[in-house]
């Protein structure tokens, strides 16, 4: 099991439990699932890029990347409807838990001057 979720199943839930004053442990907030996304404006111009990304997003999360496609055309930016525009990922259960203790102990630290994470951001 993730480290992160038995952290949270052991001392955060119960703690939230009384908190929030919460009558059955069910109705605790939890990860439900974490979703990584990558927006590249010049797959535009080279659809190698995409591919790229793709790749380097699937090293990062350990699954494989979705091609996301336009959902408008833009023709200021030379953008058709269903053009490959960039790419994601959606991460649940256990496999959310791991990347975000990932994140949380390796990533976030190693950022130089890093002040925080914006609560708009959740």
């Amino acid at each position: 099991m993730a480290r992160l979720k038995d952290i949270y199943q052991s001392e955060l839930a119960p703690k939230l439990l009384t908190e929030l004053g919460l009558k059955n442990k069910m109705d605790v907030p939890r990860v439900e699932k974490v979703v990584i996304n990558m927006g590249l404006g010049d797959a535009i111009q080279n659809i190698k890029i995409l591919e790229a990304a793709v790749e380097e997003l699937g090293k990062i999360t350990g699954q494989k990347a979705v091609v996301t496609k336009a959902k408008k055309s833009i023709a200021a930016f030379k953008l058709r409807e269903g053009m490959p525009i960039g790419c994601m990922v959606t991460l649940r259960r256990d496999r959310a838990y791991e990347f975000l203790d990932r994140l949380i102990n390796i990533s976030l630290p190693r950022v130089r001057d890093f002040r925080g994470v914006s609560a708009k951001a959740f």
